[in-house]
C-alpha cells in the first residue's frame, strides 16, 4: 500500500518539532500545481539549528516510514534546506531567509492543514 501524502506530512511536522524547529505550517498545493501535495515551512534559529532540523527529518523519515527524499538542496550552506519527497517537498530555512522569500504571500491561495495537536 503507497504511503498517504497526509501520514507524511504528519511525521514531517512530528519530526520537525521534536528538532524544536518553529512556526511549521503546511500548505496544501495540491489544486494549485501539480509539482508536489504538501508544502511543509520550518524555520530554524542557524544554520546549525536548520541543518540539525532536516537531518532529524529525513532520519525520522527513514525510521519511521521507510522512505527516503528524492532529493536534499542546500544543506551544505544551511540557509534553506529543501527536502524533496515528491508529493511533500520540506523547507527548512533559517528566520531570516524564511521572511525574505515569504512563501506564505507567494502561495497564499493555499489552504493551511490543520495538524492533530499530538504533533
Amino acid at each position: 500500500m503507497a504511503l498517504s501524502s497526509r501520514v507524511l506530512v504528519e511525521a514531517v511536522a512530528r519530526a520537525a518539532a521534536e528538532a524544536k524547529g518553529s512556526d511549521i505550517l503546511v500548505l496544501d498545493i495540491q489544486n494549485l500545481t501539480v509539482v508536489s501535495d504538501y508544502f511543509v515551512l520550518v524555520s530554524g534559529r542557524s544554520t546549525t539549528h536548520v541543518k540539525a532540523c532536516a537531518e532529524h527529518i529525513r532520519e525520522q523519515l527513514h525510521d519511521e516510514l521507510g522512505v527516503k527524499a528524492l532529493r536534499v538542496e542546500g544543506f551544505r550552506e544551511g540557509h534553506w534546506v529543501l527536502l524533496d519527497y515528491g508529493d511533500v517537498v520540506i523547507h527548512v530555512f533559517l528566520e531570516s531567509e524564511r521572511a525574505f522569500y515569504n512563501l506564505e504571500r507567494l502561495w497564499g491561495d493555499a489552504p493551511v492543514v490543520e495538524l492533530p495537536v499530538t504533533v
